[in-house]
């Protein structure tokens, strides 16, 4: 078929030129076996047909031009291949960078370069450990203390995480893996790292470490004080009058409260997770509801403490979950006595907008960092600071007092400055 094609074609360039049949020759292009095209020769200067040597001749120039031919067709494959991979990499969402054998940066994406602040230009070329430079616990430099591109036996694709200090000030946790290349004697000739960002994962690990180890102590706390007390006055070699007893019984009742409480929240916080937290919804007036909250803590609360109710007149009901609210406002009125180690005023006010009402809870504590702000409402989070060890709780007030707020419709957040107080304010 190829053959016919071929003669159907030479006989229509020879009535085109007007060139007799034997003047024209058709040659294949073949590489390997492969057609890649067809060379035409024309000869209009001599009505001869072509000899045998010149056809030979031909014929060889066309195989030169076949392969010339296949290899500009394989060079522009190789090179769609490579924009195509080096599209991949530059908009990859992780970190990606290729090493040589020196272990030198030879392609550094733009992921990388928002990671670790580095500019590529001035990134490619340089060694992993000066760029990337992943530093452990202790604040050792893992790339030039124990790279695990360079340990015998080799290791199959190996993983680093790790702190890693970018160039604006930015303190990260990531995880770096190497597909690597090595040679017939296993000696390294290169690799591919796949650089990802997991300081999110690294402190919320680390916050459930921290509220395992909070929430053990918080449960064992009442927990002894309340077998301390029962133990104490079942004691059948002691006489207690009923003043003792009494006192004892109210403590064991406050702690038994306390403990009720903990888990309460650890049960909603687990509801909260599974998407089960349900609501009933109904309209009731809020100002009621403020004030037995802040007169329930402001009892035990002390003279330091003076608190203010601000809520007009005309404020009117609200749509929302009445316990819920209960809790969010009890969440932040506690907290707000926590925080405020020198007394202070607490005031509970709110205001009407068009179409919901903002509460919000004040106090003149030790305020809050911009850095701590954004991450409150986290579960488990709580201040790193002194009072952080000097006051009870697991860090999950917030976090659910988010959750029941915003499953209502609303929002809730803060107005902090260090040394100035705190106002956490939410909508309903």
């Amino acid at each position: 078929d190829d053959r016919r094609a071929v003669g159907q074609r030479l006989q229509e360039v020879a009535a085109v030129t007007r060139l007799p049949l034997r003047q024209v020759i058709a040659l294949p292009l073949v590489f390997r076996q492969t057609r890649v095209g067809v060379i035409y020769v024309f000869r209009a200067a001599l009505n001869v047909a072509f000899t045998h040597e010149e056809q030979e001749l031909l014929k060889a120039f066309a195989e030169q031009a076949a392969i010339a031919v296949s290899n500009a067709r394989l060079y522009q494959s190789v090179l769609q291949d490579k924009q195509q991979l080096d599209a991949l990499i530059e908009q990859s969402a992780d970190g990606v960078m290729i090493l040589d054998g020196r272990w030198r940066i030879t392609t550094f994406n733009r992921a990388m370069e928002q990671l670790t602040g580095w500019p590529r230009d001035e990134a490619i070329g340089r060694p992993c450990a000066e760029v990337l430079a992943v530093t452990d616990a202790q604040g050792q430099n893992i790339c030039l203390v124990d790279c695990p591109l360079q340990r015998r036996p080799p290791l199959n694709n190996p993983i680093v995480e790790g702190w890693v200090d970018a160039r604006d000030g930015r303190r990260l946790y990531v995880q770096s893996r190497y597909a690597t290349q090595r040679g017939p004697q296993g000696e390294f000739l290169g690799a591919i790292a796949n650089v990802r960002d997991i300081t999110e994962q690294k402190i919320e690990a680390e916050m459930q470490n921290t509220f395992i180890s909070v929430i053990s102590h918080e449960l064992k706390t009442p927990v002894s004080i309340i077998k301390g007390y029962a133990e104490t006055l079942a004691r059948e070699d002691a006489s207690w009058d009923a003043t003792v007893l009494r006192d004892g019984l109210h403590v064991i009742s406050d702690e038994a409260d306390r403990l009720a409480l903990q888990i309460q929240g650890l049960l909603d916080a687990s509801r909260l997770q599974a998407g089960g937290m349900r609501l009933d919804l109904t309209d009731w007036p809020l100002p009621p509801l403020a004030a037995q909250v802040v007169e329930r803590i402001a009892a035990q609360a002390g003279q330091r403490f003076a608190f203010e109710l601000r809520f007009p007149d005309d404020f009117p009901a609200v749509h929302a979950d009445y316990e819920r609210t209960r809790q969010v406002l009890e969440n932040l009125v506690s907290n707000a006595v926590k925080y405020s180690p020198d007394g202070g005023t607490i005031r509970v006010a709110g205001r009407a907008g068009t179409d919901h009402a903002i509460v919000s809870v004040s106090d003149q504590g030790i305020g809050i960092s911009p850095e701590e702000q954004a991450k409150l409402f986290r579960r488990f989070y709580r201040i790193d600071n002194r009072l952080r060890r000097e006051t009870q709780g697991a860090g999950l007030g917030l976090f659910l007092s988010r959750a029941i707020v915003e499953a209502q419709g609303g929002r809730i957040w803060v107005d902090s400055q260090p040394g100035r107080g705190s106002r956490f304010s939410f909508t309903l």
